[in-house]
């Protein structure tokens, strides 16, 4: 089933991975009894998989989709980019995502390499890869696109980052997948601008749970500019590791206990999320899992996402 015909009649629930870079963790993710399988037993309606900056790690997001197809249990959605893709690199690319039955995908521009002023490919932005992809393929293709709630860090303002989104959909998006957002008044703030600027595809929430102090800050700081709520910035100030929690060898005596303290703290804090994103009517929650499972389980079934 299409996940659009989902959008038609319920809220839709989801997870991301990413492509690991070993062996050994494609093993833990995708091996008999490892990650993939235990999502499996939350009933997402499918599963999407990155795409590394520069198409890194391009083969190994193909093996895990193929993996989800194989499997039967949910919708594979793979993640797409321009980054260093020409357009007959493209076709080429996704065509071999059709041939094994992979017909879902989030078209994005993709977050520049280090050091890159561009997308070094013959597509630039995000609004001229869903509008190739309707043109080459048609229909065979559901297309996820982004939605930066706080608008995205390369935008010159809110506003402009909506007209773009609005190019998307008008292009041939299916549906939004946002970024990240814990500015609960500003995503309030943004449904409701997109409404009124005529974008009317179901939004599918990004949300990533809040489990590492360190990885905490750097999703917020390093890509995506996020802001972090007076509540977040209590939660890490309290269970700050001292000198700071960039530190591989730091000093405080209660480092291990902090860092159980703050992933207990941040897992109830995202439930709570959940249930604010839930009250704007939004079509759907996507679960950054991060490759493990019992953490997101548990908030998958403490919030209600899914039936206990």
């Amino acid at each position: 089933m299409k996940i659009t015909e989902i959008f038609e009649n319920r809220a839709v629930f989801s997870f991301e991975v990413f492509p690991p870079k070993t062996d050994a963790g494609m093993d833990k993710l995708c091996g008999a009894g490892g990650v993939l399988e235990k999502l499996y037993t939350l009933n997402p309606d499918y599963i999407s998989c990155t795409y590394g900056a520069g198409g890194t790690n391009v083969g190994k997001n193909l093996e895990v989709m193929k993996k989800i197809r194989s499997d039967g249990s949910c919708t594979p959605v793979t993640h797409f980019t321009c980054i260093g893709n020409t357009r007959e690199g493209i076709r080429e690319q996704l065509q071999t995502y059709l041939d094994s039955g992979i017909d879902h995908m989030l078209a994005l521009r993709g977050d520049l390499p280090f050091g890159w002023t561009g997308t070094g490919g013959d597509l630039h932005y995000a609004t001229e890869l869903v509008k190739f992809v309707r043109k080459e393929f048609g229909d065979k293709f559901t297309i996820a696109v982004a939605g930066s709630p706080e608008g995205h860090i390369a935008c010159r303002s809110l506003e402009a980052d909506i007209g773009f989104l609005k190019q998307k959909q008008d292009n041939g998006a299916d549906y939004i997948m946002t970024q990240l957002c814990w500015d609960m008044d500003q995503f309030r703030y943004w449904l409701d601008a997109i409404r009124a600027a005529g974008i009317w595809l179901p939004v599918d929430v990004g949300i990533m749970p809040i489990l590492d102090m360190k990885a905490t800050i750097n999703m917020a700081l390093s890509r995506n500019g996020c802001v972090m709520p007076r509540k977040l910035c209590e939660l890490i100030s309290k269970h700050w590791i001292f000198p700071d929690p960039f530190v591989s060898d730091p000093f405080d005596a209660n480092v291990e206990q902090k860092k159980a303290d703050f992933k207990e703290a941040g897992i109830e804090y995202t439930i709570r999320q959940i249930d604010e994103y839930r009250a704007c009517g939004i079509d759907g929650i996507h679960l950054y899992a991060l490759n493990k499972y019992d953490d997101v389980a548990r908030i998958a079934k403490e919030s209600g996402i899914i039936d206990l």
